[in-house]
């Protein structure tokens, strides 16, 4: 009889080399899937390890282009930041890894699908989730679940000295201090000594920007162009070079980023399963593309349609990214609530990188004005009336009146402290 097939979520690291193995002694037939999300990796040497091993095929898929316009610039549209300091990039990819590695599945005939996730994480929801709605009937392998591997398999050493019994070509130590996840947007650094949340990362550890205090001591100007919320164009180099397309923009935005540091942070985190993780992100060119498009949003967007954007769509937005529901209805509502706050978000960003700090040096829209320095202006009356202000700080101090004298009258006057 022909052996079952299961399509693994294959890195090319200690983790998924030995679970492609795990599998094989489990009687599998294992097709191995690469995603390319952007990372720096060699993946012709991941698929020449993953043949090795013993999988029967190894499919890399580049999904750099879709990451970027399907999930990365909706999260920048919105502004998406998870408790206000996490910008999302690992939960930004997981959605279209899942929706290639379910294709790869299907093509292949494969009844299950499996992932080298741990059983703490949050990558296990997030894959799992997506896997159920892409395909209801897939079956999941999650090694890192199963009693039987996980103890036998407690931590690294035990990986490290399977991989030496099975003859698994390994670039790993029984001293690597930390783990890390890298795509396009971001790297993730979380496990072994960064589980001390005192602990100060090593200056070693940050892969992909320099560190701020060694970097340029010139300021790199440039400008980004957004439509409708997206950014569509970014000048460089004194004007001199521009950048259209999705991928080539993004990327120009990282090297500028990296180079003076920019997008570093170090927190701790509420998991979705219920426990607290630190992890310490890069996010280099998302970092700044997403703080042009929040000062563009000042310039160009009705007050009352930015909080209500704020308030429901930017936290629920990361929220069900965070958790790994991107394949829900609630995300197809809110993505075209998304879209439709977006429609003025028209207009330039001059912005500076420098020292790991990003700022913006000016902004301006030829197709949206709501800003008029005219009425604004402390130096002309223009169409605005100050007398005009007399009613309505009359009509706000209504009920503050009210609340004021019924302090008062209970003897708790607002004056005392």
């Amino acid at each position: 009889m022909a052996k079952e097939k299961v399509c693994l979520a294959y890195s090319g690291g200690l983790d998924t080399s030995c679970i492609l193995r795990y599998l094989l002694d489990e009687g599998y037939e294992v097709i191995a899937f690469m995603a390319d999300v952007g990372q720096e990796e060699d993946f012709e040497a991941a698929k020449e390890k993953a043949l090795k091993v013993g999988a029967s095929k190894c499919y890399i898929e580049d999904l750099r282009r879709e990451f970027i316009e399907e999930l990365c610039y909706p999260a920048i549209a919105c502004n998406a930041i998870y408790e206000n300091v996490y910008l999302l990039g690992t939960s930004l990819a997981r959605p279209v890894i899942a929706r290639a590695q379910i294709a790869v599945a299907q093509k292949e005939g494969c009844v299950a699908v499996s992932h080298g996730c741990t059983g703490k994480g949050n990558d296990q929801v997030r894959f799992e989730l997506a896997f159920y709605a892409l395909q209801p009937s897939i079956k999941v392998v999650a090694p890192w679940r199963d009693p039987v591997f996980y103890n036998r398999f407690q931590g690294r050493n035990d990986l490290l000295d399977y991989a030496a019994e099975k003859g698994i070509p390994v670039s790993s130590t029984k001293s690597k201090p930390w783990s890390m996840d890298e795509n396009l947007a971001h790297c993730s650094y979380e496990a072994g000594i960064l589980e001390d949340p005192n602990t100060t990362p090593p200056e070693d550890m940050w892969k992909l920007t320099a560190d701020p205090e060694k970097s340029p001591n010139t300021p790199e100007d440039f400008t980004v162009t957004f439509e409708k919320g997206l950014p569509v164009k970014l000048e460089y180099d004194n004007g001199k070079k521009t950048a259209t397309d999705a991928v080539d923009l993004f990327l120009t935005a990282n090297a500028i980023a990296r180079r003076h540091g920019v997008g570093r942070i170090d927190i701790v985190e509420n998991r979705f399963i219920g426990l607290k993780s630190r992890g310490c992100y890069e996010t280099p060119g998302f970092t700044m593309l997403r703080a042009a498009h929040v000062d563009l949003e000042g310039l160009v967007m009705d007050r009352e349609v930015r909080a209500l954007r704020d308030q429901f769509i930017t936290f629920n937005y990361a929220k069900l990214l965070y958790n790994g529901l991107y394949f829900s209805p609630e995300r197809e509502f809110l993505e075209d609530s998304i879209t439709a706050s977006q429609k003025s978000v028209n207009g330039v960003v001059r912005c500076r990188a420098f020292k790991g700090m990003f700022s913006v040096l000016g902004r301006w829209s030829d197709t949206e004005k709501l800003y008029d320095a005219s009425e604004s202006s402390m130096d002309e009356i223009g169409d605005f009336a100050p007398s005009d202000t007399t009613g309505f700080i009359s009509v706000q101090a209504i009920r503050l009146k009210k609340y004021g004298k019924a302090k008062e009258e209970s003897g708790k006057s607002l004056v005392q402290r």
